[in-house]
């Protein structure tokens, strides 16, 4: 005796057209928008397709050239600032016949290109790669694979199109905000980096460049302070004790993101002392939890949403005209003033 019902029979694009009483022909151009299918064979195929459940294989359409699927690479899963741009991207693709798969790189080299490769492999119609760590040249190979969008990083190619944030203004928003507020023993905590490249070109390093501009801008490059760890909480928490260690504590401290900020509050608590009463803190992101009233943190709007809808605009218009110019996208950021944030006391 068989152990349960058969698995149900795939629904082919033969069933479709024995359904709707045409050729597999006229199916496959409605499924393509193809020329020369009328509208009301348009009708009965489509009203066919919905009766059915039919469903095209994705590897069929791999096989002939397009898949309908775009991959997004994160650094981190953990960062909820990057479901900020994922929104963005996903608003950008409604209405489209794209699909997003997502992969995390664990903000590890290696990580990123088994990650990138197995997208390629896949025949994804193209990619979004966001603040990636790898080189410039595997970058440029894999545009020349795949139509490609790099977000975060501030360097341009002709190979691929870039969306990223004025790294360099919003970090001398923060400095200013909390200048203006009295402090001047503002320190950062920033994502280290020594790659010569990326130095130049990733977020992080350019909003602590950024830092240490607009600290000597207001008379205070003698009050440089900087620790370097990760851009992740438990970061933001080691940063935090680095400089609570310091023989003079800062009145003030400029995460280079909000997640690194979370760490950063959790020290200060541990330690004590209060936010903003004792030690102001500000962050970078204006991710949702910033605006948690119990949290209430001064950040940087750097506009994830509108960043994703760029990235996915200019991916559709890649694959559309692959030999079109490379655009670069640059968006202006805003600070935004909360609790967390206040006059040196």
């Amino acid at each position: 005796m068989p152990n349960g019902p058969a698995p149900a029979r795939r629904v082919t694009i033969v069933d479709v057209a024995r359904h709707a009483g045409v050729s597999t022909t006229a199916v496959s151009k409605v499924l393509r928008n193809a020329y020369g299918a009328s509208p009301e064979m348009q009708a009965k195929v489509r009203a066919a397709i919905d009766e059915l459940g039919y469903r095209p294989s994705a590897a069929a359409r791999g096989m002939r050239g397009q898949t309908y699927t775009i991959g997004v690479m994160l650094p981190d899963i953990r960062n909820p600032f990057f479901a900020d741009v994922l929104d963005g991207i996903n608003a950008q693709l409604g209405g489209t016949d794209y699909q997003v798969l997502i992969a995390s790189a664990c903000n590890d080299e290696a990580g990123e290109a088994h990650v990138t490769d197995a997208m390629i492999d896949r025949n994804m119609d193209g990619v979004v790669l966001i603040a990636p760590l790898t080189s410039r040249q595997r970058l440029e190979r894999i545009a020349r694979t795949v139509p490609t969008v790099v977000i975060g990083r501030h360097g341009n190619s002709a190979a691929y199109d870039t969306v990223a944030d004025d790294d360099f203004t919003g970090a001398g928003l923060v400095v200013a905000h909390l200048a203006e507020l009295g402090h001047r023993r503002i320190a950062h905590i920033e994502h280290l980096e020594t790659d010569p490249v990326r130095l130049r070109e990733m977020p992080n390093a350019v909003r602590a460049d950024g830092y240490r501009h607009a600290m000597h801008v207001h008379g205070l490059g003698e009050f440089i302070d900087v620790a370097s760890t990760t851009y992740t909480q438990p970061g933001g928490y080691l940063g935090a004790k680095q400089l609570l260690d310091r023989p003079q504590r800062p009145t003030a401290i400029f995460a280079g993101a909000d997640i690194v900020a979370m760490g950063v509050l959790d020290a200060l608590t541990e330690a004590g002392l209060s936010v903003p009463g004792d030690i102001s803190v500000a962050g970078y992101d204006n991710t949702t939890f910033a605006a948690f009233g119990p949290i209430s943190l001064t950040t940087v709007d750097q506009a994830g949403h509108e960043i994703g809808a760029n990235a996915a605009r200019l991916l559709l218009d890649r694959i559309a005209d692959t030999v079109r110019p490379a655009a670069q996208v640059k968006l202006s950021p805003t600070l935004i003033p909360r609790r967390s944030t206040a006059p040196i006391s």
